[in-house]
């Protein structure tokens, strides 16, 4: 009986050591055409009358109806590279292209993502001149239903795009109330499999890409004091890659964790400074959560809060960076610091406790229900009111459309970015 029980053990330990993980292919995006040296960069104004709802002709069979068009940028080795994201609501599908002017026509190169599963793949797109580049390279385009159509092709995993795709104008995004779309973990989560780890500074840049307007971020303490981006409270690899250390992340110093561990894309794990830096000299993000994973002073993150708020001001950067709140210990050591309830703050506590400090923002968890009667309690004393962590898309179409929340915090940006825009 021994020997078959250790049979047994030994079995199993030989199939998760030979078990793959799933992995997400990296499709070819190669395009002659989009890499001929006639192309030029599309004009902000072009970029700005291409964003809106469209309808899916060609490929709504796997992307659903309807996408969202939007623009964003992020600053990577001192270039400034735009973007434009398409995100639907089907298996939280978003596309991510690269635009260019040839001729009387624009090119759009890129890739699209079901974060519901590994599949995705290539895709090209083209607006001809009659289709709507005209309107678009006008000084003042004047977009109206399907006056843009942009057609092209698709492919799946890393075969080439033959798929026919197409995507026709509707209507302008919805913009009529400021709405925080919020990436948990600075984009979404190292086991949805994203491009790149949760809590880097590549996740940070790629936010925005996803539709999100801010990210959360968890803040955690090494052994000599530093602040650093870090979800668990041990390193472990589920986050980073093998190399031997394990245990609390208290247990290291800033320098051995910066020399010796890589999270799973091969990054580093940041500081909090790093983060911030990214935040306000490298992305368009208007809104930090900073959600303290430690029992400790939070002085020096109020220190780095202050700092960089001042650094964005010089710059004339609209951004606001609060200090969350998620348990008793942490709210307590809130209150040690100096004229507290004059420092930027979030509270996932209750309500009396949000006044208690002046918080900013009261953000409760989403199995509390819409709670529309206190938040708008909360918002008629000039703070705003967030909910988390959605991911859900019945729930997160819900909370749009029948909640009077300020913003929503998800592992899936994209999807909230979809249901809030195409409102």
């Amino acid at each position: 009986m021994k020997n078959y029980i250790l049979l047994i053990f030994f079995t199993a330990l030989l199939f998760i050591s030979c078990r793959k993980d799933p992995e997400v292919i990296i499709p070819n995006e190669e395009w002659a055409l989009f890499d001929s040296p006639n192309t030029l960069p599309l004009q902000k104004t072009t970029r700005s009358a291409m964003e809106g709802v469209y309808a899916v002709g060609n490929g709504a069979d796997v992307f659903g109806d309807q996408v969202v068009l939007k623009w964003s940028y992020a600053v990577e080795n001192n270039d400034t590279l735009y973007r434009l994201s398409a995100f639907g609501g089907r298996d939280v599908v978003y596309f991510v292209f690269q635009g260019k002017r040839l001729g009387d026509s624009i090119l759009l190169k890129g890739n699209w993502r079901k974060l519901t599963n590994t599949e995705t793949g290539a895709a090209q797109l083209t607006i001809s001149y009659s289709k709507g580049a005209r309107q678009l390279f006008s000084p003042s385009p004047i977009i109206q239903k399907d006056s843009i159509v942009a057609e092209g092709v698709f492919g799946n995993q890393n075969n080439a795009p033959t798929n026919k795709l197409s995507f026709s104008y509707l209507r302008i995004l919805n913009k009529t109330t400021p709405f925080e779309v919020l990436a948990h973990r600075a984009g979404g989560r190292t086991s949805d499999l994203m491009p790149y780890s949760e809590n880097s500074i590549g996740m940070i840049r790629f936010a925005s890409r996803l539709g999100a307007t801010g990210v959360e971020i968890d803040t955690r303490l090494t052994k000599d004091g530093q602040i650093i981006l870090y979800h668990d409270n041990t390193l472990n690899l589920r986050l980073i890659q093998k190399n031997g250390l394990l245990g609390p992340i208290e247990n290291y110093t800033f320098n051995q964790l910066s020399t010796y561990v890589r999270l799973l894309d091969g990054q580093r794990i940041p500081s909090l400074r790093e983060a911030l830096h990214t935040v306000v000299y490298e992305t368009p993000l208007e809104f930090v959560w900073l959600d303290t994973k430690f029992d400790g002073s939070l002085e020096g993150v109020r220190q780095l809060q202050q700092e960089f708020l001042q650094k964005a001001a010089v710059i004339g950067r609209k951004l606001q960076i609060v200090i969350g709140l998620p348990t008793e210990e942490t709210f307590n050591h809130f209150k040690e610091l100096p004229n507290f309830t004059s420092i930027p703050s979030l509270c996932e506590l209750s309500i009396e406790e949000t006044r208690e400090i002046n918080a900013k923002v009261w953000a409760p968890r989403f199995t509390l229900g819409l709670q529309n009667d206190e938040v708008s309690q909360i918002q008629a004393e000039g703070r705003k009111a967030f909910v988390w962590t959605l991911d859900e898309p019945q729930y997160v179409q819900q909370f749009i459309t029948e909640g009077k929340f300020d913003g929503i915090l998800s592992n899936y940006p994209s999807l909230v970015a979809y249901y809030h825009y195409a409102k």
